[in-house]
Parts: structure tokens; C-alpha cells; sequence
């Protein structure tokens, strides 16, 4: 396996900004992808805001920050690719657009490159039977906020190759992260346990058991949580909540995983949490 010294970055969104944001800091060379100009113009701007807190913090230097910013190339064209040594994806948590990325980076990406998934649900072995590569397909699952959080949930599908493996765990040390490896079921494990909380958070809040900060300040106070699982949930997004809902009830079959009704309400009103402004709380 060839040195990696330059990572792809498919998705320049939250997820996407931050996977960059910490590879460059990292010292990796980025090449960031999105559809539109204003999409990388908006992730730059991200990661340059979120530069300039750690350098607020002391964490890094300014002469630290110029020089992460000055690693990350961004594009529109996703021929780009074709320069990276590592991949990641960071699109929707969708299939169909998922399957479609990884097909072209199939024909894209030199032989050997290992292409990654950052899905939070989505099965890693079907996301490989797409391509030629299946051995060197893997799920490398960020938490966000990335450049804060550590875990990075590493999901090996029924192809991938140990050698795969070490690569993509290597790596995430190199980021500043710590792996866990997990197998590839519906949700892995951070999103199989995560989810079902807050889905029954919201139907505590739909059947009237108590106001959102209620059921927010017993689990804060009461499970020692960092932040409520509605706080989460809009912080996450609610779209994002109920598309992993919908894998989860699908990938297992059992009715312990139905979303919530209120949550394909607020999902239908526009009611996404923070990226729109309002949803169990305002913004």
C-alpha cells in the first residue's frame, strides 16, 4: 500500500468540512469536492471559522492555521480524484447517491485506493458490490463535530481485506482519532444505540410524558449525558434522524424501530433543528 499523503474529501458539508478540516490540520494534503462553487465557498469559510477557535484556544498557531488552509484544494470536478491516495465519502445518508459516488470513484480513483464510506447507517457491503474494489471499501463513520469529537467508528463489510483495514485504522490515529472496529449491520453500533433513544425521546415528548427541556434536563442530569437527546437530535438533524430510523426498521424488520410520527411530521413541516432554524427547540 503506498504512502498516503493526499486524502479525497467527496461532500464539502458539515461532515465533509470537518473530515478536511482535520486531515489538512493533520497535515495531509485535502482535495475537496461538491456539485457548486458556493458549496466549497461555504465549507472553506467553515473550516477557516473553526480554524480560528483552536487558534483562539491556543491549540494551534495562526502559522498553523495558514498552512492547513493552504493544504486543501477544493473542486468541482471529480477527475480530481484521480490525484488522491485515500478517499472518503461524505454525501447524503442515502444509498442511491452513495452507490453513485463510489461507482465513479470505482473508475476514478488508481488501482489500490481505498474508498470510505462516512455513512452512519448505510450497509457497507452494499455500498461495495458497487464497485471492483470490494475488498478495499470500508466505513469510516466521523462524529461530528469532527475536528472535536475523537471516535471514529470503523466498519469493515463482508469483503473488506485486513490489509484495508490496517490502512484505514492507521490513518485515523494519524488524524488524531481513536477506532473502534465494528461489523456491518444496520446503524453499527454508536447509531443502533443512539437512534432508538431518541426516536423514544420523541415519543415521550408526542405522548405528552414531559416538554422537550423536561426530557433534555433528566438525561443531562439524571444519565450525566453531555446534552439531551432532542438538543442532539436537532443538532444532528431531524432529516438525518429519520433517514437512520428508516435504515434501522428496514435492515432489521422489527417494529422497535418504527420512527416516531411526530418525527415524519417535523421532517414533512421543514422542522429540521439547527440547519433550519426550528425544531424541538428554536434557533
Amino acid at each position: 500500500m503506498a504512502e498516503i499523503k493526499t486524502i479525497g474529501v467527496i461532500g464539502g458539508g458539515t461532515m465533509g468540512n470537518g473530515i478536511a478540516h482535520v486531515a489538512a490540520r493533520s497535515g495531509f494534503n485535502v482535495i475537496l469536492h461538491d456539485l457548486e462553487p458556493q458549496f466549497l465557498d461555504r465549507a472553506l469559510s467553515t473550516i477557516s471559522r473553526n480554524l480560528d477557535r483552536e487558534v483562539a484556544k491556543n491549540k494551534i498557531s495562526l502559522a498553523d492555521k495558514d498552512a492547513a488552509i493552504s493544504r486543501i484544494t477544493s473542486t468541482t470536478k471529480n477527475t480530481a480524484m484521480a490525484e488522491a491516495d485515500f478517499i472518503i465519502e461524505a454525501v447524503i445518508e442515502q444509498f442511491d447517491m452513495k452507490s453513485k459516488v463510489f461507482e465513479s470513484m470505482d473508475e476514478i480513483a488508481r488501482p489500490g485506493v481505498i474508498l470510505a464510506s462516512n455513512t452512519s447507517s448505510i450497509s457497507i457491503t452494499k455500498i461495495a458490490a458497487k464497485t471492483k474494489r470490494p475488498d478495499k471499501v470500508i466505513g469510516m463513520h466521523f462524529m461530528n463535530p469532527v475536528p472535536v469529537m475523537t471516535l471514529v467508528e470503523i466498519v469493515r463489510g463482508l469483503a473488506t481485506s485486513d490489509e484495508t483495514y490496517g490502512v484505514t485504522k492507521h490513518l485515523s490515529e494519524a488524524l488524531g482519532k481513536t477506532p473502534v472496529e465494528v461489523n456491518d449491520y444496520p446503524g453499527f453500533v454508536s447509531n443502533r444505540v443512539l437512534m432508538p433513544m431518541i426516536n423514544e425521546a420523541i415519543f415521550c415528548v408526542m405522548e405528552g410524558v414531559g416538554t422537550p427541556e423536561a426530557i433534555d434536563s433528566v438525561m443531562k442530569l439524571g444519565m450525566n449525558h453531555p446534552i439531551g437527546p432532542l438538543a442532539l437530535a436537532d443538532l444532528i438533524g431531524l432529516d438525518v434522524c429519520l433517514d437512520i430510523m428508516e435504515v434501522l426498521h428496514a435492515g432489521l424488520g422489527d417494529s422497535k424501530y418504527r420512527p416516531c410520527p411526530l418525527l415524519r411530521k417535523m421532517v414533512d413541516a421543514g422542522h429540521l433543528g439547527r440547519k433550519s432554524g426550528r425544531g424541538f427547540y428554536s434557533y
